[in-house]
């Protein structure tokens, strides 16, 4: 008889061991403060085993937003291909929206600006810029990939750049 309980204990104590093991595989035993607790009679003998595990409340991060706004984008966060370069740009790869600036030489103002992708299918095209020394282009709702932003000038010339969308 003895024996038979002996060996009662032994599985108890395995099956608890398999189930802490298991429960801390599912990360629940990693963070958070778990517990068994056995209850007894007057003799001795187990007669209850609870497992308990608390798990807390998620985390709540403020992440800084994908994108910033107009207002936000610093002139030092502006990209160029070149120092003289007159276009800039924020941010390459891009997520959310590109921002473009240019400055205005000689009266040789943008017109139009497409956008296309790798394969040479046009995306976007906006035009009647004549005023504007600044856009903003969607990109959400774009795949992944290499575009490439063609600027057009009332003079006639043009200028490209390529930006990546991870």
């Amino acid at each position: 008889m003895y024996f038979c309980v002996i060996l009662k204990q032994i599985y108890m104590k395995q099956t608890v061991f398999y189930w802490l093991l298991f429960i801390s595989y599912l990360g629940f035993g990693q963070n958070y403060a778990n517990s068994i607790s056995f209850s007894y009679d007057n003799a001795g003998n187990q007669i209850k085993r609870e497992l308990s595990f608390s798990i807390p409340r998620p985390m709540v991060v403020e992440e800084e937003p994908l994108s910033k706004t107009i207002s936000e984008i610093k002139e030092e966060e502006l990209l160029k291909f070149f120092p003289e370069d007159i276009i800039s740009y924020y941010p390459n790869p891009v997520q959310e929206e590109l921002f473009l600036k240019w400055e205005l030489i000689d009266n040789n103002q943008v017109t139009k600006i497409e956008v296309y992708s790798f394969t040479g299918q046009q995306m976007k095209a906006i035009s009647n810029l004549e005023k504007e020394t600044t856009t903003t282009i969607s990109f959400q709702e774009y795949p992944s990939g290499t575009y490439t932003i063609l600027l057009f000038y009332s003079k006639g010339e043009s200028q490209s750049i390529t930006i990546i969308k991870p």
